[in-house]
C-alpha cells in the first residue's frame, strides 16, 4: 500500500527563482489531481520544473461527471501523450443525439484538422487516475492525501508563498513553498476563497446528478442528450432549463444524468426527479431501479469563468476553481484541460524571465489569455442559458430548430465550440464571426 506521499521523482533544475529545493519546495505547486491540475502538472514538468501536484484523495476516486468527452477532450488527451485507442479502455463515440418529445436527429463530430472526429468516454475515477499517473511520469510530485488547509502569504506584499496541508490519515501538518502556486482544487476551492477570490454573482451555476445503470444499450456510439426535462411537481409540467443524458460507457452500463441551470429559481428534489426521468425511459434501455448500480450523486458547476481574478500576488485559477464549465453545455473536462495548459504555458515563460518585474508581468498574460480563448464563446453560452432560464421561449426555440436540421447544424457546431482554424468554409467562417462579435465581458 503507498503511504500519504506518494511520489515520483522529480527532473532536474529549471528555470526560475523558487526557493532551494527540498522535500516541501518547489518551483510550483498545483493544488489539486483532477483534469486541469494534472494537465497543468504535466505541462510544467515536462519543462524540467520541479512540480508538486497535491491531492487531497488517493487514487482512484469518485467524481460526479457524464464521463463523455468531445474531440476537444480528445486532443488534450493526446497532447498528453495518452493512449486513447479503444485498445487501451476507451469507448468512442461518433457525434452526439438530440431527443425532444418524439423527435431525434444525430450530429456526427466535425473531421477537423484541429481536432479529431471522435470522442470517447470513461469513467472519472479512472480517468482522472490516467492523468495523474501521467504527470508524475513526466516528473511532477504526486503527493496523495494532502488536504490543503490553506495558503502561506507574505505579510509585506501579501503574495502566496505555499501552502499548508494536512498529510495521511494522522493528519500531519506541512508546510510547501513555492513562488507560483496554481488553485486546481474545484468548484468549493478553498485555497481562491482564503485568497478572496468571490465568486461572480452575476454568471449561472449549474448542478448535475448522475448514476450508472446496466443496459443493453451500453455500446451506443453517440452521446445522447434528453432536451425536455419537465417538472414533474408542475401541473403543467414546465420545461427545466437543462437537459437529461444517457452515456453508454461499453462496460455493460450506462451513465445517465441530468445538469440544470439556476437561472429559474427552480427548488425540486435532482436526485428523486433523475428517479422519475429515468422511470420514463423506453423500454429499449431496459431500466429497472434494480438496474441502477450506484448511488446518485450531485456536484455543482461552475460556469463562464464566473470566479476572479484568474491571476493575482503568485495564484491562478484552472479549471472548476476558475469556473471554466461551459454555460451553453455543461462541458467542463476539455476546458479544465485547456486552463491547465495556458496556464502551464504562461508559468514557464514567467519564470524564464530575470527579474521580478517581468516575471509578474508574463504571469498577468494568463487572464488575458482565457478571455481570448472563451470569452466570446462563453457569451453565446450565456445567452443560451438565459433562454433556459425561460421556459416559454426555450419551448418555442425548441419547436423551432427541431424541424430545421440545418439550423440546429450551426447550433450544434457553434454550442460544442468545433470550428476548423482559418477555414475557408462558409459555416466556420459563420461561427468564427459570432465567437468574435459577441460581448465578452
Amino acid at each position: 500500500m503507498p503511504g500519504p506521499e506518494q511520489q515520483s521523482t522529480a527532473p532536474g533544475p529549471g528555470p526560475g527563482p523558487g526557493p532551494a529545493r527540498t522535500e516541501h519546495c518547489a518551483d510550483v505547486i498545483v493544488v489539486g489531481a483532477g483534469p486541469s491540475g494534472s494537465t497543468a502538472a504535466y505541462h510544467l514538468a515536462r519543462t524540467g520544473l520541479d512540480v508538486l501536484l497535491l491531492e487531497k484523495a488517493a487514487f482512484p476516486r469518485e467524481k460526479v461527471c457524464g464521463d463523455g468527452l468531445t474531440p476537444r477532450a480528445v486532443k488534450q488527451l493526446t497532447d498528453l501523450g495518452i493512449d486513447v485507442s479503444e485498445e487501451a479502455g476507451w469507448l468512442h463515440n461518433r457525434g452526439l443525439r438530440l431527443v425532444a418529445g418524439r423527435r431525434t436527429i444525430e450530429f456526427d463530430w466535425p473531421e477537423l484538422s484541429a481536432f479529431p472526429g471522435y470522442g470517447a468516454v470513461r469513467r472519472r475515477a479512472d480517468f482522472d487516475e490516467l492523468l495523474a499517473r501521467r504527470a508524475a511520469a513526466a516528473g511532477a510530485r504526486l503527493v496523495e492525501r494532502a488536504n490543503v488547509a490553506g495558503p502561506l502569504v507574505d505579510d509585506r506584499s501579501g503574495r502566496i508563498t505555499g501552502v499548508t496541508a494536512k498529510l495521511g490519515d494522522d493528519r500531519r501538518p506541512v508546510d510547501y513553498h513555492a513562488p507560483v502556486v496554481v488553485a486546481a482544487d474545484g468548484n468549493s476551492t478553498r485555497l481562491s476563497l482564503a485568497m478572496k477570490r468571490y465568486r461572480r454573482t452575476d454568471r449561472a451555476m449549474g448542478v448535475a446528478y448522475r448514476t450508472y445503470f446496466i443496459t443493453p444499450r451500453h455500446d451506443d456510439r453517440y452521446l445522447e442528450a434528453w432536451l425536455d426535462l419537465r417538472d414533474p411537481t408542475d401541473p403543467g409540467r414546465r420545461l427545466l432549463p437543462g437537459y437529461a443524458w444517457v452515456f453508454g460507457m461499453g462496460d455493460g452500463t450506462a451513465n445517465v444524468g441530468l445538469g440544470v441551470l439556476d437561472t429559474a429559481g427552480v427548488d425540486l428534489d435532482w436526485r428523486d426527479l433523475l428517479r422519475r426521468w429515468c422511470d420514463d425511459l423506453p423500454p429499449e434501455y431496459e431500466y429497472s431501479p434494480d438496474a441502477v448500480t450506484e448511488p446518485v450523486r450531485g456536484s455543482a458547476l461552475p460556469m463562464g469563468l464566473n470566479r476572479g481574478p484568474h491571476y493575482a500576488d503568485g495564484l491562478l485559477l484552472i479549471g472548476d476553481a476558475g469556473g471554466t464549465v461551459s454555460p451553453g453545455t455543461g462541458e467542463g473536462i476539455a476546458y479544465a484541460m485547456e486552463s491547465g495548459r495556458y496556464a502551464a504555458e504562461t508559468i514557464v515563460q514567467a519564470l524564464a524571465r530575470r527579474t521580478d518585474r517581468g516575471r509578474e508581468l508574463a504571469l498577468r498574460a494568463y487572464p488575458q489569455a482565457l478571455r481570448s480563448a472563451y470569452a466570446g464563446y462563453f457569451a453565446l453560452g450565456r445567452l443560451a442559458a438565459d433562454l433556459l432560464g425561460r421556459p416559454k421561449l426555450l419551448a418555442a426555440a425548441g419547436a423551432a430548430g427541431l424541424g430545421r436540421p440545418a439550423l440546429l447544424n450551426i447550433a450544434f457546431r457553434l454550442m460544442v465550440n468545433l470550428t476548423e482554424p482559418n477555414s475557408k468554409d462558409a459555416l466556420d467562417r459563420l461561427l468564427h464571426l459570432i465567437g468574435r462579435v459577441a460581448p465578452g465581458r
